[in-house]
């Protein structure tokens, strides 16, 4: 935050230009990372290039005075012209959270940088590859007589990038799809015919997805055409001048979803929409006009609070837990939801209700709080432009959505907002909104019980074992990529590396699952061990934050205790390497009994040691047994 006295800047009404005046001008005072956080303002607030270029050349001074805590390598390889797409991605991702460094391909060199593999790409070391692609590099006729042989004939290629990647890196692939081009020589007949090339790069955007590895995510380009127009999106000029497969104009949208699919890819998406009620959600103030007087539903006005709550319905289909953050009586909300005969969104859906009279910093605290989550995985919704001003400045982390003044625009706000990106779709994403109400629920518990050991096991957990397998790996390799507080080596891996690695002779990797009486949590909990000598090394041990501090830890180590008796090894050796967000476990190998081994490495790094025979801890976790001893997943 700034000085004491010193007059914060407000967001409000500002543009891009605005915001990287004032990032200038607070780097020049030596405050790096107030000026970081307004280039994150011109990430939201400009689609001007010259104003991106800008703050992208500002950016490397301040990441160097004020480092972010998540770093990666991405490479860009392209078919046309990416000079400028590279130069701007690591805007894009400090946006997210993310420090990039970017290696750029020659031009129209990215076949030849994957197949040898002696190329700088490899030496390079990416955690992320884009491949960015132009419809033009497509060999497609303009009309084929055999529509299955020309499709799959210009899938093919693609396909076999993808599958050296996997082979030579441990890169996740962030695939751009193809927009159209609007100069088409069939016209409208296009679509209609078979074998049309217009027809077969639509098709080809859902041939790809459908075919990927699980190494490989999507940038939908030709959704991002579409939203601003292709004759936008492609401008001839520039791609006969400098072979500039996307017009200049458009390489700040564009690169603003890359940056948000490179994080999601990364685990640095947000979680939860946390959001206001009066002229939100409905038209009116509950408390002054009445159920109804309230406008929901009615009139155009109407219509847009239904379809803006409709809209929130459908981001928790994808994960996206759904939060109410209020001015007003929680008995007044409670009956609004449950009486109104036009409200959509269920308060049943809804994992926290923040409903009284403490100023909405506060009340965005206490929600983060009760879920477990922190302020930087919330997204806040407010029309109020005051409110959303409070919220900036005093609690920055939480990111903030502007609304506009008419209801009609608010789908699209929140439509046009990136960061809740997922690469992914498992069965833990579409229940997560349910696990964080349990999660609520249990927070809800504690309050009223006499201590914690009687809430503990008030809450009836039964943990089940799993091996890690296909089964489960999408999820498995979520939790690895997003998981921050409890993480004691924070090492990520993709889906295809930790394939690899479960495959390794002597490697025990399990996932564990909870449940308890107010939800089934899902997937929760990785521990990966492999044997060095006499003992079993932790090389992974993670859990959600939906269920710290619930012992499960320790029945997890009580049950790799009893593994390491039966299988001979003298001791459990484990490393908890120290980031910005997992300081949560810095104490854990000491309270659960290990030792020390020599002193604390220069970056904070320890080792430990236990002996597993000498295992003493209380779970107040019950171990599904048949899961736990066979290793069978639960049915």
């Amino acid at each position: 935050m700034s000085d004491p006295g010193t007059t914060i800047p407000t967001v409000e009404g500002l543009d891009g230009k605005g915001a990287l005046r004032i990032a200038k001008d607070l780097a020049a005072e030596g405050r790096a990372a107030e000026a970081r956080r307004w280039l994150h303002h011109v990430v939201d607030r400009s689609d001007d290039l010259a104003t991106w270029s800008g703050a992208a050349k500002l950016l490397p001074r301040l990441l160097e005075a004020a480092p972010l805590s998540r770093s990666a390598r991405v490479a860009v390889l392209g078919s046309s012209t990416t000079a400028q797409l590279a130069t701007l991605l690591p805007l894009a991702c400090a946006r997210t959270g993310l420090h990039v460094e970017v290696y750029e391909a020659p031009y129209g060199q990215y076949r030849q940088e994957v197949l040898d593999p002696a190329s700088a790409l490899y030496a390079f070391d990416p955690d992320v590859v884009v491949l960015a692609l132009h419809d033009g590099d497509v060999p497609l006729p303009l009309v084929s007589d055999d529509p299955a042989t020309a499709l799959a004939d210009a899938a093919r290629p693609i396909e076999r990038l993808w599958e050296l990647l996997g082979q030579r890196t441990r890169a996740t692939v962030v695939q751009l799809n193809f927009a159209v081009p609007p100069e088409q020589p069939l016209g409208h007949l296009g679509p209609s015919v078979p074998g049309s090339r217009q027809r077969l790069l639509l098709e080809l955007n859902l041939h790809l997805p459908a075919v990927a590895p699980p190494h490989v995510c999507f940038v939908d380009c030709a959704g991002l055409a579409a939203s601003v127009g292709t004759r936008t999106w492609f401008d001839p000029r520039y791609w006969h001048l400098a072979k500039q497969a996307v017009a200049p104009r458009c390489l700040p949208l564009l690169s603003r979803h890359v940056g948000a699919v490179i994080g999601a890819a990364l685990g640095l998406s947000r979680k939860a929409l946390v959001l206001d009620l009066d002229n939100t959600l409905w038209g009116g103030v509950l408390g002054e006009d009445g159920l109804d007087g309230i406008r929901l539903g009615e009139g155009a006005e109407g219509e847009a609070f239904v379809a803006f709550q409709r809209y929130v319905t459908e981001l928790q289909a994808k994960g996206v837990v759904a939060a109410i953050c209020s001015k007003n009586d929680e008995h007044l909300v409670r009956d609004a939801f449950a009486r109104h005969p036009a409200m959509v969104l269920d308060l049943e859906e809804v994992a926290v209700v923040a409903a009284g009279w403490d100023d909405k910093p506060a009340q965005l605290r206490r929600i983060a709080s009760d879920l477990s989550l922190g302020l930087d995985a919330l997204v806040f919704v407010d029309d109020n432009p005051v409110e959303r001003e409070a919220v900036r400045q005093l609690v920055p982390e939480v990111d903030v959505i502007d609304l506009p003044s008419d209801p009609a625009g608010y789908v699209r706000a929140l439509a046009d907002y990136p960061y809740f990106a997922t690469t992914r779709l498992t069965d833990e994403d579409r229940a997560r909104g349910r696990q964080y109400r349990a999660r609520a629920e249990a927070a809800s518990a504690l309050a009223e019980a006499s201590s914690l050991e009687e809430f503990l096991d008030s809450l009836e957990m039964v943990a089940t074992v799993e091996p890690v397998g296909p089964a489960n790996l999408a999820r498995v390799a979520q939790l690895v990529g997003k998981t921050n507080q409890f993480n004691l080596t924070s090492i990520r891996r993709t889906e295809t590396e930790l394939a690899d690695l479960v495959a390794q002779p002597g490697v025990l990797a399990k996932a564990v699952r909870l449940r308890d009486r107010f939800d089934d949590h899902g997937l929760v909990g990785v521990l990966i061990t492999r044997p060095v000598d006499d003992a079993l090394e932790i090389d992974t041990w993670l859990m959600s934050c939906r269920v710290i501090g619930r012992t499960l830890e320790h029945a997890m180590l009580s049950r790799l205790a009893r593994r390491a008796v039966d299988g001979g090894y003298t001791a459990i050796n484990g490393t908890y390497s120290p980031t910005p967000k997992n300081g949560l476990v810095a104490d854990l190998y000491p309270r659960l009994g290990f030792e020390p081994v020599g002193p604390p490495a220069d970056d904070g790094t320890t080792r430990w040691r236990l002996a597993p025979s000498a295992l003493s801890v209380r779970t107040h976790v019950r171990l599904d047994q048949l899961a736990a001893d066979t290793g069978k997943a639960p049915a």
